[in-house]
């Protein structure tokens, strides 16, 4: 089968392992929350507090409520949910990740009255952290380090957590927002990474590197929960500024870990083919992948797409490189999420090569709990199962 191929049927069959991948998951971790998995025996490795990703644990659960339709099911994602109450007072950004995305499918029919009341208590708290005169919530120092951090993670999440709450959580959200973009996108490729300064000035932080696979990712995806939720047109020359290079031909499907080409503003050269992170498929081994900056990519891609369709194609169609621009994301989004199926995804539902840290090595080609949530979400987009934008 081709990988723009109209037939969806891949994608449903995709989707029932992953819903079997859950629910061994579910069963092997209990009220712990998954972590990273060895990719032979499928073991997890899982927190009592679900550190940064829990959210994403939470938000699949949610997903495959959804699906089921199973009152058993929603109520072990409400469950899942309330024990993401450790991080309300917790000092960090990621809270944005935790609780967006443990939360924002618990509204609707049958979803979770106290999830969605955990989902403003989240975004009181970090809008009581935003930083005014940084114009940005700090990365914080609840997992160590320097807490005055602008960081490329700290954007998705956050963004439509502050935006959803009230006018002043619209206002520190368009800050967070467009002071990492004025950061980032000061170098190429973009810096995921810097430091305050007791001047006022920022300073680049050597980790995460530039070319690190989720820069690019996160930002695109924060980007398109921007332009949805605050409707700053100013978002849109930042998202196609991003998005254009990799809609042409010769960028990666799924990106090395650590690949400045496959993340900065240009495609890589046809004579450095072989360098790309789709080497990897044909024998070469120069570093690990990253499976879940591709599935991050595709859901930011696939929202960028209902976004350009709500708009018309004008100018951000042309933006994107051709007449009919605004299908160009759905269609790279439909190739990256086959890809992924086709050649990543084990027969029990399982996400492989996927990179945590690749500099400390850690969990460098292993299923990742956030790239199963992307995965699956951008699934159940393309599948009709649920909007772009629910989450």
């Amino acid at each position: 089968m081709h990988e723009a191929a109209d037939d969806m049927r891949w994608a449903d069959r995709a989707l029932a392992s992953v819903w079997e991948r859950v629910r061994v998951t579910a069963d092997q971790v209990g009220p712990r929350f998954p972590l990273y998995a060895e990719p032979g025996t499928g073991v997890w490795k899982s927190t009592s507090k679900g550190s940064w990703t829990g959210g994403f644990w939470a938000g699949l659960l949610w997903l495959r409520a959804l699906a089921s339709g199973a009152p058993r099911d929603r109520s072990a994602a409400a469950e899942c949910t309330g024990r993401l109450a450790h991080w309300l007072d917790q000092d960090t950004a990621t809270r944005g990740l935790i609780f967006w995305y443990g939360t924002a499918l618990a509204a609707g029919p049958g979803g979770s009255g106290a999830a969605e009341q955990l989902r403003e208590q989240a975004a009181r708290a970090c809008l009581a952290g935003y930083d005014p005169e940084r114009g940005l919530v700090p990365w914080g120092a609840a997992f160590g380090g320097p807490r005055m951090l602008a960081r490329a993670d700290a954007v998705p999440g956050l963004v439509p957590l502050l935006a959803g709450w009230s006018d002043a959580g619209r206002a520190a959200a368009y800050g967070h927002l467009t002071r990492q973009l004025e950061l980032s996108l000061a170098e190429h490729p973009p810096r995921p990474a810097w430091a305050a300064a007791k001047d006022g000035s920022w300073t680049a932080c050597p980790e995460p590197a530039p070319g690190w696979s989720r820069t690019v990712p996160w930002l695109l995806l924060g980007l398109a929960d921007g332009v949805h939720w605050l409707g700053a047109g100013g978002l849109w020359a930042a998202a196609e500024q991003l998005a254009a290079p990799r809609l042409v031909a010769g960028v990666p499907l799924v990106p090395d870990a650590q690949d400045g080409n496959a993340q900065g503003g240009n495609a890589p050269p046809a004579g450095n083919a072989r360098q790309t992170g789709n080497a990897r498929l044909h024998g070469h081994d120069a570093g690990p992948l990253d499976t879940s900056a591709a599935a991050i990519e595709a859901v930011a891609l696939l929202k960028l797409a209902a976004l350009t369709r709500a708009a018309g194609i004008g100018r951000t169609g042309e933006a994107v490189g051709t007449a009919d621009g605004a299908d160009a994301p759905t269609r790279r989004a439909r190739r990256i999420l086959y890809r992924l199926c086709s050649r990543h995804l084990t027969a029990g539902g399982a996400l492989t090569a996927g990179c945590y840290d690749a500099g400390r090595g850690l969990a460098p080609r292993h299923e990742l709990i956030w790239g199963d949530f992307f995965l699956a979400f951008g699934l159940a987009i393309l599948t009709g199962l649920t909007e772009p934008f629910t989450t």
